[in-house]
């Protein structure tokens, strides 16, 4: 609700701080004194359009500073604020500032932060609700209707939206499924070709790495053929080097006893002898490991050649032609099994279309209902309030089938009567600003059990009626404030006699600059600002005892 109101130089107001209450306060004073004042600073720090001329005279700018209690930390003014990035503590006031310079231009805060006119509206409708005789907004839009009967019957919509939403994405399911399979069909005669070829190549993750090592491998061997067959003759055989060094030992056996000399040559031989054998043996497992076909060269090549080519021709690398193949085979295998995916996909649709209908209906019943019980209740208000020959009705119509949605298939639009015989119509198109401003308050009080905004402003609902209409104004006003924080700008004592808080409002010059100003009053100032509202400019004996027994009554 809102706790305090500070202004700085809005117009007439020079500076002023409001502190307020639960309950139902009003706001008095004589014609002219700038009550409208007050609901335009309010409207200012709420996101109203920023009009410099509201800045008083000789001053930079205007302040209007809006504090709120707002404990909720799981609410939606709390979920607002976090979708725009604003800290949220429900320890703490929520404070809304606007600032409009002189020059033009202004600025919004939420907590000291800076926040757009949007958020400030947006913020608006969660915090307060202004009716007044030429309001537009509250009540008045239709396109609330449907919500504030939905939470007078306590309807159960939450079913319906769950149910919608599996509905679409059925839909949804199905349309992407016809897509992709149109799609797939388009190319069914290139896909059924290309996983043929694919599969006739049967190409194998890292195939292509393989068969290029065991190419290189080969045409080396090719290369160095000739220079191992060399090494044959040099060092193996019945001439090779090998041979005759063995023949120089045998030499050197038979006379290595006639000098030293000798014996270190044998052994030198010897060793030289080991180390051509292991030379021998090594050429040898080299030629065993070069031996190549020439088929065999001219087979991994033609191979190669034709795992390279198919990739070129997919815009793919060749190690990615087997898993090519394996989604392109899939493609055709959903082109061959579509048929029978989008009958099961079908019948997912129709099913919760059904459930959705059903859930729909049942909602649909509940409104209905809820609508007979809300036009009793606003009709009991009526008469009390001098609307006696005026009739109330909520009506609930279905809604073209591509209007259904999460809400259920209904059109729920509130519409009056004023005169018997009379054909109904919207509110706004028929009631006169009084008319309207009590059919509001009557809807609010059927309501008040669900209301909406924590803090409700009626600007003089009262005007044009007295006596025991303003007594049943002021009394359902009353029983409004039990359930949330109401404001009333009024001029019927009746009205003001109810108030847990009363501001007066007045406005003083000096004979140079006029300015308004709010006083909270005590109980003998009450009593004598509602006798003033009785006898006029001149307060009788007889207008404060009247004074005292509204006070007392009420």
């Amino acid at each position: 609700m809102l706790t305090a109101l500070a202004i700085r130089d809005v117009v007439l107001i020079e500076a002023l701080e409001l502190d307020f209450g639960g309950g139902l306060g009003v706001l008095t004073g004589e014609t002219g004194a700038g009550k409208s004042i007050l609901l335009d600073a309010l409207g200012l720090a709420l996101g109203d359009r920023a009009d410099s001329g509201l800045v008083r005279r000789g001053a930079a700018q205007a302040v209007v500073t809006a504090s709120f209690d707002t404990p909720h930390a799981d609410g939606p003014i709390a979920a607002l604020l976090s979708d725009n990035g604003f800290d949220v503590d429900p320890g703490e006031p929520l404070i809304v500032r606007r600032i409009v310079k002189a020059d033009g231009g202004s600025r919004g805060f939420v907590n000291d932060q800076p926040a757009s006119a949007g958020l400030l509206r947006d913020l608006a409708q969660l915090l307060v609700e202004v009716h007044g005789q030429h309001d537009d907004r509250g009540l008045l839009a239709p396109a609330g209707h449907r919500a504030l009967l939905d939470a007078f019957g306590r309807c159960r919509v939450g079913g319906v939206a769950a149910a919608h939403r599996a509905w679409r994405d059925a839909e949804t399911a199905l349309a992407e499924a016809r897509e992709a399979i149109d799609a797939a069909a388009r190319d069914r005669d290139y896909l059924t070709h290309a996983v043929a070829e694919l599969r006739q190549l049967a190409p194998e993750p890292g195939e292509e790495e393989m068969l290029a090592d065991r190419r290189r491998t080969m045409q080396r061997a090719e290369k160095i053929a000739d220079d191992m067959a060399a090494l044959d003759t040099w060092l193996g055989g019945s001439d090779g080097g090998l041979a005759q060094l063995r023949q120089a030992a045998r030499a050197l056996e038979r006379v290595a006893d006639a000098h030293p000399a000798l014996a270190e040559a044998l052994a030198a031989i010897d060793r030289a002898i080991n180390e051509a054998s292991l030379a021998e043996d090594g050429i040898a497992a080299a030629k065993t490991g070069l031996m190549f076909d020439p088929r065999a060269l001219e087979e991994d090549e033609t191979r190669l050649f034709d795992l390279r080519a198919m990739a070129r021709k997919h815009r793919v690398q060749p190690d990615e032609l087997a898993a090519l193949t394996e989604e392109m085979a899939a493609r055709l295998a959903t082109i061959e099994a579509g048929e029978e995916g989008l009958a099961a996909l079908a019948a997912t649709v129709a099913a919760t279309r059904a459930s959705y209908e059903a859930a729909a209906d049942a909602l649909s019943a509940e409104r209905h209902a809820a609508a007979g019980r809300l036009d009793r209740a606003v009709a009991a208000e009526l008469a009390p309030l001098k609307l006696d020959a005026a009739r109330f009705r909520t009506v609930v119509a279905m809604l073209p089938e591509e209007q259904w949605g999460a809400g259920g298939k209904d059109r729920v639009e509130f519409e009056i009567s004023t005169n018997p015989g009379a054909p109904f119509a919207a509110l706004t198109r028929i009631a006169s600003g009084g008319e309207l401003s009590r059919f509001i308050l009557a809807l609010k009080v059927a309501l008040a059990e669900e209301g909406g905004a924590a803090t409700m402003i009626f600007d003089e609902i009262d005007r044009g009626v007295g006596g025991a209409v303003a007594s049943a104004i002021g009394e359902r006003l009353a029983r409004l404030a039990e359930r949330t924080q109401v404001l009333v700008v009024t001029h019927s004592p009746q009205v003001a006699a109810r108030g847990a808080m009363h501001f007066f409002i007045a406005k003083s010059s000096d004979g140079t600059v006029t300015r308004t100003g709010v006083h909270a009053l005590d109980d003998r100032e009450r009593r004598e600002e509602i006798a003033r509202m009785l006898s006029g400019a001149t307060i009788t004996d007889e207008a404060r005892a009247q004074a005292g027994r509204l006070l007392e009554a009420a």
